[in-house]
């Protein structure tokens, strides 16, 4: 039963075909009939229009971007580094030896916390 469906859907499809070229049945000599199927080759064409490629080109760019954020973010958590070790050096230069204001050791604590988070964002 299923070989008789397979044979007459077979030959419905090449009776399709057949029709589509035109009825040409190669009855007549040194023509050569054109295929009986009109599948596309998906081997063919530019790399950009096989399936998946374009995906990988927009991973690449989202990565290529996520890494640009990241560098533009630790060039700006350096130079904010800078500036409040800056701030914490002149604030040290002013207190005695004896005494440290709860300035300063609020301004070391960020310092730390800043500077562990640049230090995180360079791993990875």
């Amino acid at each position: 039963m299923k070989v008789t469906r397979i044979l007459l859907l077979s030959l419905l499809m090449t009776a399709a075909a057949v029709a589509q070229q035109g009825g040409n049945t190669g009855g007549s000599r040194g023509a050569r009939p054109g295929p009986t199927t009109t599948m596309p080759d998906v081997t063919m064409g530019a790399p950009d229009d096989r399936p998946g490629t374009f995906d990988a080109t927009m991973e690449n760019q989202r990565a290529k971007m996520r890494n640009e954020d990241r560098q533009k973010r630790l060039v700006e958590d350096t130079q904010k580094l800078l500036t409040l070790a800056n701030q914490l050096k002149e604030e040290v230069g002013k207190s005695s030896k004896d005494t440290m204001s709860i300035t300063v050791i609020k301004k070391a604590e960020e310092i730390e916390k800043l500077a562990k988070s640049v230090k995180e964002r360079m791993k990875g």
